[in-house]
Order: C-alpha cells, then sequence, then structure tokens
C-alpha cells in the first residue's frame, strides 16, 4: 500500500491543537526549547497572529488528517534595524523525525521568506548537542555563525545556543 502524500501549507487555528501537542513534547522533554512551561492553545494563537500579521510564513506538514510537524519564520529582533531578519523555528512530532519533514519544511520556510524579501535567515539552535538539527541547517546551506555557551538553564544543566545564518535572496549584496 502506497504511503500518503506529504503536504505542506499555511499552518491554521485549526491545526494549533496538534501544534501544542507537538510542542509540548519539544518543552516537557527536549532541548530544541528553553521554553519551561507548554504554552496553551489561546497563547500558541497570539504567536500565530504576530507571524502572520507581520507577513511571515507559519507552516504545517501533513499526511493524512495528521499534523507531523511545523515551522514558521520570525522578526529576529524587534527594532526597526532588524525587519530584514528572520529567525526559523520547526518542530517535529516524535514519529516524523528522521524521515524528511524538517528538510521539506525548511525548504519551504526558506523560499516564502525570500518571496517576502527577507534577507538573512538565522538559526538560534538550542543545546550544541542538537546535531540533527544543526545538520539539517548546515543541509539547506546555513553556516555556523557561533556559539553562546552555557546561556540556558533546563532539566537541571546548562545549555549552549548555536548560532547558524544563512542569506536569502541577494543577501546583504544589494539594499532592500
Amino acid at each position: 500500500m502506497p504511503s500518503l502524500p506529504l503536504l505542506l501549507r499555511p499552518c491554521t487555528l485549526a491545526d494549533l491543537g496538534a501544534v501544542r501537542d507537538i510542542y509540548a513534547h519539544a518543552v516537557t522533554q527536549g532541548t530544541a526549547t528553553f521554553e519551561l512551561e507548554v504554552p496553551d492553545v489561546a497563547e500558541l494563537a497570539r504567536r500565530h497572529g504576530d507571524v502572520l500579521a507581520k507577513g511571515l510564513p507559519w507552516l504545517v506538514a501533513e499526511q493524512g488528517a495528521q499534523v507531523l510537524g511545523y515551522a514558521y519564520a520570525t522578526a529576529f529582533r524587534p527594532r526597526p534595524a532588524y525587519r530584514f531578519s528572520v529567525e526559523d523555528s520547526i518542530y517535529l512530532h516524535p514519529a516524523a523525525q528522521g524521515r524528511g519533514v524538517g528538510r521539506m519544511l525548511l525548504a519551504e520556510l526558506v523560499a516564502r521568506c525570500q518571496a517576502a524579501d527577507a534577507r538573512q535567515m538565522l538559526a538560534v539552535i538550542g543545546d550544541s548537542a542538537n546535531q540533527a538539527s544543526i545538520g539539517l541547517h548546515r543541509a539547506l546551506g546555513f553556516e555556523p555563525s557561533g556559539t553562546l555557551q552555557s546561556v540556558g538553564w533546563k532539566f537541571g544543566r546548562w545549555l549552549d545556543v548555536v548560532l547558524m545564518q544563512r542569506p536569502l535572496r541577494a543577501g546583504a549584496g544589494t539594499p532592500p
């Protein structure tokens, strides 16, 4: 029996329950996020609305009726001079990890951010031991920019943050 196709599409409010479940696992079991409490669906709806209000993408990967993962871009920093730089976030259902879902989500996110005239995409990767995320970003053209050592405290230990960056469109080659 052939497997169902994977669909990448914009996230809707109806997806936020599945998004919350995926993120809850990352918050409570992982170090990719330094968030310590799982946000409720209302908070995720606020975040979702903020992303969309800035004209940035929030995507889900769906197979059949199941959301397998999601990715979004948000402003890297709030000050106006940063307005052409975005930060990506990608989270996958544990069963979807290692199946290429993250690669498809990140590639589509990059394409949509380029179309939105972003010039730099940054990955702020929780935990320098997160080789899957580091490898995914490297495979899609991100270069290491540095490591912030021991800046997060979670699960009784200090965690690093790995910074990676990829130019989008003309990058810094031309003015916006």
